[in-house]
């Protein structure tokens, strides 16, 4: 045997009767399971039916104490300490040629198999979330523990309950390769008296932390004069308190549950697992409560604290309608939060923040039965993204990563006298975590640009939110009934598809791999019936366009294109009677409007598809009986003394007519265009005003007008031309004004004019292809 490893077990040895020498024997741990059993029968007092029940928990944990096992983490407000087995020890280390290997015990049908994220996975979130199962339920349903022990002990283990079968865990990752242990034990089940559990697999997970996507930022608003308390039953008050930092340590467990939730929606929908991430910062860490007492700082999300200029009466004046009173200035608190986030962060034009808010004095009133200082509201107003709730329901959060499936478990009844009942859906302790959570994410998802859906966390399915952490449900003051015995996947709560499509390509998702530079615009062309009708094109690919009937205010019906080596397609045909198809039959022949999304976050909306597709109105005779097609126009042609232009192309029409240059006529804003031929006649669109900039084309090699780049709003603030040889001239007026698009005929098509509008300069334009 190699002299090292006689060492090894020589200390080895060493520990284990160190251990023994300070009391950590089997008959010290039975007498802490007693009275851990007996602190749970003193404090436990549930005021409705629960689905699992507290004797199984105690039986659980008292033999699990007895196996060596770590006990499982009983009823709230309780926290035991998890006592693991030696996680790393030779057997558990990473593989290299000179150590021998432990990978788990492959004879034991027990061993958990972790069935939702596979074996080398690489992902993007901090506190991974999976799904498993132990043995086979169908022939027989088991319940117990499995415990996970992180990488190299890094994170304090934390135990997870396995109900018939399956179990559902959150894992705590640190950046790079992980490897984490996990053990089953149950009362049920005979394990071996050794080191080394006999349940035991291994998952090996690659975390690497994003820095260049924006981070959605958390930050908790407090009055100028505010106490920095929040809501809270007098028992809880005891137990916890509800002071700034237990609200901090609530905030940040909740936020990792939206992530985590996320990060396993994006997964299932086939798009990997990229989610949001929160700014990081170093400080003494709240995730596991076995943190608190040692002060160990970690990794962790920022959560800033903001005082509001105003005092905490102005908050609570502002408050919401929720119990039945009458709403005073809605928008009231969003406007307070916008500036305190703005002041903050010290934003400047362009640096654009992304902002989910907690204000903290937000205050359940039961004389008049209403929530003051709250208001559930977000959305993307440009410069800023923004959500706001209130911390009403912040009593009922997890503190911990240890404490989540409790608290999504706990059916200690809401007492009005003391805390809000929101929207009557939050009778108990888990479902008001769940309306808290869910609503909090309802609006950090109209902060990422999500409208309402017909089903999913947008429209209110976060009721069940729950379900995503726990395989068990209990029983539900809202619907009056015992919860399922069993929750799997098709029972949870779910981001609609259109919300994952557009979470995809939003900025604050983005991974390495993806391709967003360059303009996100999208256009819409009007073309000849051969070719479709209408095609849509945008540089950086269309992924999926959606569509709604006269009256509709959901969107039910869309169409997604695949995408093919990390690249949408970028020109795509939409035929009337293929997207009608899409729709029921009493809807076919209603008024159609379409939203065309691109892969970089844009969007170009047509009011009525029909009227786009209107070849009649579209197209344009142009000299020698060719038509042209005019092209989806920019700009509102809305200004006073707007007057309708347009211009064809000779070059297009004559083939002894060669375009030499263009002149653009420019100030603040783009006013017109000249085009000179070599003949020395020209033609213009617009007006000849303001400073006059000549871009000339290099004939000799061929060089043609392709298209412009734009940059528009109510008019045309900048103009830039793109040549067939891939040239571009400087910016003309505005660089920065409006949005940005890209208009460049279709495949096949070529411009032949310009139409739009002109008042003191130019409100419209758009152009006019031909074949």
């Amino acid at each position: 045997m190699p002299s090292f490893l006689s060492s090894l077990r020589r200390k080895s040895k060493a520990a284990i009767r160190t251990d023994e020498k300070h009391g950590n024997g089997l008959s010290k741990k039975k007498s802490s399971a007693t009275l851990n059993s007996s602190a749970i029968a003193s404090t436990s007092t549930p005021a409705t039916p629960a689905s699992s029940t507290s004797g199984d928990m105690i039986a659980i944990q008292s033999n699990d104490f007895e196996n060596g096992a770590p006990p499982l983490p009983t009823p709230r407000p309780q926290r035991p300490a998890v006592n693991p087995t030696k996680r790393y020890s030779l057997n558990g280390m990473p593989s290299t040629s000179s150590t021998p290997q432990f990978s788990g015990n492959p004879s034991s049908l027990l061993a958990p198999r972790v069935l939702s994220v596979s074996e080398g996975s690489w992902v993007h979130q901090q506190v991974l979330l999976i799904f498993g199962q132990v043995g086979e339920s169908v022939h027989r349903p088991l319940d117990g523990t499995v415990t996970i022990n992180h990488h190299h002990g890094h994170f304090p283990s934390t135990a997870w309950p396995v109900s018939d079968c399956y179990f559902k865990a959150l894992v705590h990752l640190q950046p790079g390769w992980n490897r984490i242990r996990i053990d089953f034990s149950s009362p049920k089940v005979s394990t071996r008296s050794t080191s080394i559990p006999a349940h035991t697999s291994f998952l090996n997970i690659n975390y690497l932390p994003l820095t260049t996507a924006p981070p959605l930022q958390l930050a908790i608003i407090l009055g100028s004069d505010s106490p920095a308390t929040y809501d809270v039953m007098p028992d809880r008050m005891q137990r916890e308190g509800n002071g700034l930092d237990m609200a901090v340590k609530k905030f940040r467990t909740a936020a990792y549950l939206w992530q985590a939730f996320t990060g396993e929606q994006m997964y299932r929908n086939g798009f990997g697992r990229r989610c949001f991430r929160f700014e990081d910062s170093w400080e003494p860490g709240t995730l596991s409560y076995q943190d608190w007492g040692t002060g160990q700082c970690r990794t962790q999300a920022k959560i800033h604290i903001i005082r509001s200029s105003k005092t905490v009466a102005e908050i609570r004046d502002l408050e919401v309608a929720q119990q039945g009173s009458e709403a005073k200035k809605k928008d009231g608190l969003f406007d307070i939060a916008r500036d305190a986030v703005k002041s903050y962060f010290q934003m400047r034009e362009g640096q654009k923040q992304y902002v989910s808010c907690l204000f903290l004095d937000a205050h359940w009133d039961p004389t008049v039965q209403t929530i003051r200082g709250h208001a559930a509201l977000g959305g993307d107003m440009g410069d800023i993204g923004l959500a706001i709730f209130g911390s009403h329901l912040l009593h009922s959060y997890p503190s911990s990563l240890e404490e989540v499936w409790q608290a999504f478990q706990d059916c200690t009844r809401t007492d009005t006298a003391f805390v809000a009942n929101d929207c009557n859906d939050s009778g108990s302790n888990w479902e008001a975590a769940n309306i808290g959570i869910g609503a909090h994410l309802h609006e950090t998802g109209h902060l990422f640009g999500c409208p309402h859906q017909e089903s999913g966390v947008m429209l209110r399915d976060y009721v069940t939110l729950n379900r995503t952490f726990t395989c068990r449900e209990s029983y539900s003051t809202r619907t009056k009934s015992p919860g399922q015995r069993l929750v799997l996947n098709e029972d949870e709560c779910r981001w609609h598809r259109l919300d994952v499509l557009r979470f995809r390509f939003h900025p604050c998702f983005g991974i390495p791999i993806d391709t967003r530079v360059g303009d996100s615009s999208v256009q819409v062309w009007t073309v000849d019936s051969g070719q479709g009708g209408v095609i849509a094109t945008s540089k950086l690919g269309i992924p999926w366009i959606e569509l709604y009937t006269e009256g509709d205010g959901l969107c039910r019906h869309w169409k997604e294109w695949p995408e093919i080596d990390n690249q949408y397609p970028r020109q795509v045909t939409l035929v009337d009677s293929e997207l009608r198809a899409l729709l029921p039959k009493d809807k076919r022949n209603s008024r159609l409007k379409i939203i065309v999304y691109s892969a970089g976050d844009g969007k170009h909306v047509v009011e009525d598809f029909n009227l786009l597709a209107n070849q009649k109105l579209a197209r344009v005779r142009l000299p020698g009986g060719r038509w042209g097609y005019r092209g989806s126009k920019l700009g509102y042609s809305q200004m006073e003394g707007s007057e309708p232009q347009e211009l064809i192309l000779e070059s297009a029409h004559i083939q002894t007519k060669l375009l030499v240059n263009i002149t653009v006529y420019h100030g603040a804003f783009v006013d017109g265009l000249e085009f000179n031929y070599e003949d020395g006649t020209n033609q213009i669109f617009g007006k000849r005003s303001g400073k006059s900039t000549e871009f000339t084309l290099d004939t000799r090699r061929g060089e043609l007008l392709f298209g412009f780049s734009l940059r528009a709003s109510l008019w045309i603030d900048g103009l830039q031309i793109i040549t067939s040889l891939g040239r571009k001239s400087e910016w003309y007026g505005n660089a920065h004004g409006g949005s940005g698009h890209t208009l460049i005929p279709p495949r096949g098509y070529t411009i032949g004019g310009l139409s739009g509008s002109c008042a003191q300069w130019l409100d419209g334009f758009s152009l006019i292809i031909t074949r």
